[in-house]
């Protein structure tokens, strides 16, 4: 480990153990398999694994980085608090994970291709600011979930998902998206207006 990503984990570390015990809150695990989760000494993935939580497992959470990673209590071992990924958490217990997965979203064309950044483009350009107002997932169905992705693309990256009832704030809307917040997080990403439902 370099020094500087030593300084930041004890930055971070120190950070959390100044937050006071009402500003921790529960949080649950959420995989897209229903596989558990790895628990990491250090906010970055490699071979510093400590430990794991189960799907559905209650976690104590101190506070999210806006690197993508969450700072949990963590009792186990030789420290108190440990790294999971932020995206693998959500604010509720999730329904029992069961065999069937959602069907694969349909993508109109080659990731990084030209008629992928001129579609981009087009619907950024549509894109209008709004006073924020509240909207939840609303999957194709009730144990699935809606991808919220970095740009308003099928072919764009997806930053976290959405359990069905999952609340988003709205920051923007654009002609088939809807630029949005995650409060608990703080995520930013863009969401189908096809899968969410206005409060």
């Amino acid at each position: 480990m370099t020094k500087r990503l030593l300084s930041l984990a004890l930055i971070a570390i120190m950070a959390a153990m100044l937050i006071p015990a009402s500003a921790e809150w529960t949080m649950y695990v959420y995989t897209d398999n229903g596989k558990s989760l790895n628990v990491r000494r250090d906010p970055m993935t490699g071979d510093n694994v400590i430990g794991s939580l189960k799907y559905g497992e209650a976690v104590s959470v101190r506070m999210t980085m806006a690197n993508g990673w969450t700072v949990i209590n963590w009792a186990s071992g030789d420290g108190f608090v440990a790294y999971v990924q932020s995206r693998f958490l959500m604010e509720y217990k999730p329904a029992p994970k069961t065999p069937s997965t959602p069907a694969p979203e349909k993508k109109s064309s080659t990731p990084g291709s030209n008629t992928t950044f001129s579609a981009m483009n087009d619907e950024f350009k549509t894109a209008v600011r709004v006073s924020p107002y509240t909207v939840t997932a609303r999957p194709a169905r009730a144990s699935g979930w809606v991808n919220l992705r970095w740009a308003p693309s099928l072919d764009a990256a997806v930053i976290t998902t959405c359990p069905q009832g999952k609340e988003l704030t709205v920051l923007a809307e654009l002609k088939n998206w809807y630029q949005v917040e995650d409060v608990v997080t703080g995520m930013i990403g863009f969401i189908s207006r096809s899968y969410v439902m206005r409060k």
